[in-house]
């Protein structure tokens, strides 16, 4: 549910209007309007932005792990309207041992290289994505580097 803060935000509330339910949280700081969607409903979100909110650019995707937090990963997605000069931050939790969100290189072709960096860093897997595999590490490496319970000296088992 858009939080009444946000209500006053023209992005805010015509996402929230094109696809009701999809935005769980949100804030405003700096300059920035930051919506927290459900993890479900970031394709639908992220359509929405590309047509109807006019952010034709996908500056970035990155993911956070806020292990032992569940649920544990934040995917953040850094959009880009150049037409209106405006930026956009749209993220989604998702949880568990195999974290799993859909693929946004159906909206964005440059969604690609950004998710399979996180997938190989992270370990959270893209639903759809067209060539789901390590784009930094060795194909024989074992776990992810980037998850906060991954070991930093020692054995990898």
């Amino acid at each position: 549910m858009l939080p009444e803060s946000l209500q006053t935000f023209e992005d805010a509330a015509g996402l929230d209007a094109a696809t009701p339910g999809a935005i769980v949280d949100g804030q405003h700081t700096r300059g920035e309007l930051a919506l927290e969607i459900a993890p479900d409903q970031i394709i639908p979100a992220l359509r929405y932005c590309k047509s109807q909110g006019r952010y034709e650019r996908l500056s970035a995707i990155t993911a956070v792990d806020w292990y032992p937090v569940e649920p544990r990963f934040e995917v953040v997605y850094l959009l880009h309207s150049l037409a209106r000069n405006t930026r956009l931050r749209l993220t989604a939790r998702v949880g568990g041992t195999a974290a799993e969100i859909d693929s946004a290189t159906a909206v964005w072709a440059a969604a690609n290289w950004y998710e399979r960096e996180i997938f190989d860093l992270f370990g959270v897997r893209f639903r759809n994505h067209p060539d789901l595999r390590r784009i930094m590490l060795p194909d024989d490496w074992e776990g992810h580097p980037l998850r906060k319970d991954y070991p930093k000296t020692g054995s990898r088992v």
